[in-house]
């Protein structure tokens, strides 16, 4: 299933949430946009960020399920936000009809 604009904006949204404050890491200056950085992100969860870049684009079909545990640690999800980023890479690795 093609669900690359719902991946993009769920985790766009979640990365605008979370500021460098909360997730432990130092702000340096201003920003043009709210929230963590892809790089930010990459750096939390443990992959780089050609990678993380790479979800976010709404590539999760290959995704394991321990990097989105560390993408969801990362953009500090909820049970349930983790539980959607979960079925969001289960319906973009089932093929289409």
């Amino acid at each position: 299933m093609d669900n690359r604009s719902e991946v993009r904006a769920f985790l766009t949204s979640r990365r605008a949430k979370v500021s460098p404050q909360q997730a432990g890491l130092p702000s340096h200056g201003r920003r043009r946009v709210e929230g963590l950085r892809c790089g930010e992100v990459a750096e939390l969860a443990g992959v780089s960020v050609e990678y993380y870049t790479w979800l976010e684009r709404g590539n999760l079909a290959d995704a394991s399920d321990s990097v989105l545990d560390a993408v969801a640690r990362a953009l500090q999800l909820d049970d349930t936000e983790t539980a959607h980023l979960h079925h969001l890479a289960r319906a973009a690795a089932t093929p289409q009809a």
